[in-house]
C-alpha cells in the first residue's frame, strides 16, 4: 500500500466514523423527542447558536427544530466537573468508558452500507473491509463492549456498580448463544450449493436481490433482534443500568464525559446493531422485497446509501418506540427468557432449516 492509498484508506475509516458518530448524536435528539411525543409532553424545541442562528431562513429553521441540541449536550459534559471517587481503582475506571466505546467503532468497518456499480456492470461494495468472515468479526468485535460495563462496575468498588456489571455479564452470556444460533440457518441459506458466499456480509445483501431474509426466515430475524436488544442494554433489558433497582447501576459513580462516553456508547452499539439487521434480514440497500436496487454510477451509489440509511433510522426508531413503550422485566424473567425460550426456539430454529436445506438440495 503506497502513501496516497494509506491517506485515501484513512480519510474514508474517519468519514464513516464521522457518520456513525453524527447518528449517534441525533440518535439522542431522536430518543428525547420521540418519548416526549409518545408521553404527551414537551421535548427539546429550543437550542441555538449565536452564529448559525444568525443565518437568515435556515438558522431559525433550525433552532426551532433543536437540531442544535446534541451539540449543546456535548459541550455539557465537556465542561461539567469531572468527579473521581477516591476509592475507585483510577486506572481501570478510566479505561471502562474507552472499552465500551470503541468496539461499535471498529465494527462499523466491515458493515456494508451501499454499492458502486460502474458502466461495464462491475458491482463495487461500500465498505471499509469487505472481510470473508465479516459476521464473525462481527460477533466477536461487539461482544467485547459489554467488558466495559464489567470493568465500570468492578473498577467503582461500589456494590451497585458492581451488581450492575455482574447482571451486564450474565445478560451477554445468556444472549449471545441465541443470537449465534439464529445466523447459522442464514449463511446455510445463502451459502447454496455452488456459492462462495462464505461469512462475507456483501454477499448476504446481494443474496436478497429477490426477497429479503426477513420473509424466509422470520422467527430467525426474530431471535437476533430480542438478542440485539438484550445485547445493547436496552429496555426491557437494562438490568446493567435498573435505576430504580440500582440507583445507576454500572455508571453510578460516572460523571462528566466519561459518563458521556458510556452514553454514546450504547447508541452506537443500537446504530450498528440495526445496521447488521438491515444486512441480514431486511436486504440492505435494495429499496423492496423482489426489487433489487439497479442504479448505476454515482447517483445509484448515493441512493444505495439513502436507502440503507432510511431502514436503519427506521430501526432506531423502533427501538425508542419499545424502550418508551414496554416495562422493564425481572432479572429472572431475562435469564428465563434467555436460557428457556429463546436458546430453545434458536436450536430448533436451526434444525428445521438445516432439514429444509438438506431436503431442498436432495430433489435438486
Amino acid at each position: 500500500m503506497d502513501f496516497i492509498t494509506f491517506l485515501i484508506t484513512v480519510a474514508k475509516a474517519l468519514a464513516v466514523v464521522a457518520v456513525l458518530m453524527s447518528f449517534c448524536a441525533y440518535a439522542v435528539l431522536a430518543e428525547r423527542k420521540v418519548s416526549a411525543w409518545i408521553q404527551g409532553r414537551v421535548g427539546p424545541n429550543r437550542t441555538t447558536l449565536p452564529v448559525i442562528g444568525s443565518i437568515p431562513v435556515i438558522g431559525p429553521i433550525l433552532t426551532r427544530l433543536g437540531m442544535f441540541q446534541p451539540m449543546a449536550d456535548g459541550l455539557k459534559f465537556l465542561f461539567k466537573e469531572d468527579v473521581t471517587p477516591a476509592h475507585v481503582n483510577r486506572v481501570f475506571y478510566v479505561l471502562a468508558p474507552v472499552l465500551a466505546l470503541v468496539p461499535a467503532l471498529v465494527t462499523v468497518t466491515v458493515v456494508p452500507f451501499g454499492q458502486y456499480v460502474s458502466a461495464a456492470g462491475e458491482v463495487v461494495p461500500l465498505v471499509l473491509a469487505d472481510l470473508d468472515i465479516g459476521i464473525l468479526f462481527v460477533l466477536a468485535v461487539s461482544s467485547l463492549g459489554v467488558y466495559g460495563i464489567i470493568l465500570a462496575g468492578w473498577a467503582s468498588n461500589s456494590k451497585y456498580p458492581f451488581l450492575g456489571g455482574i447482571r451486564g455479564s450474565a445478560q451477554m452470556i445468556s444472549y449471545e448463544l441465541a443470537m449465534g444460533l439464529s445466523l447459522l440457518p442464514v449463511f446455510m441459506w445463502v451459502n447454496a450449493p455452488g456459492s462462495d458466499a462464505a461469512l462475507n456480509l456483501t454477499a448476504v445483501v446481494q443474496g436478497q436481490q429477490g426477497w429479503w431474509l426477513i420473509l424466509w426466515q422470520p422467527l430467525s430475524a426474530f431471535i437476533f433482534l430480542v438478542a440485539l436488544f438484550a445485547e445493547t442494554n436496552r429496555l426491557p433489558f437494562d438490568m446493567p443500568e435498573a435505576e430504580t433497582e440500582l440507583v445507576g447501576g454500572f455508571h453510578t459513580e460516572y460523571s462528566s464525559f466519561k459518563f458521556g462516553l458510556f452514553f454514546v456508547a450504547e447508541y452506537a452499539h443500537i446504530v450498528i446493531g440495526s445496521a447488521v439487521f438491515t444486512v441480514l434480514f431486511l436486504g440492505g440497500w435494495h429499496p423492496f422485497p423482489g426489487v433489487p436496487l439497479q442504479m448505476e454510477g454515482l447517483l445509484g451509489a448515493i441512493v444505495s446509501i439513502g436507502i440503507f440509511t432510511s431502514k436503519v433510522a427506521a430501526l432506531v426508531f423502533f427501538f425508542i418506540w419499545v424502550r418508551w413503550t414496554l416495562p422493564r422485566f425481572r432479572y429472572d424473567q431475562v435469564m428465563t427468557l434467555g436460557w428457556k425460550v429463546l436458546l430453545p426456539l434458536a436450536i430448533a430454529n436451526l434444525v428445521f432449516y438445516a432439514l429444509v436445506i438438506a431436503a431442498y438440495d436432495t430433489l435438486n
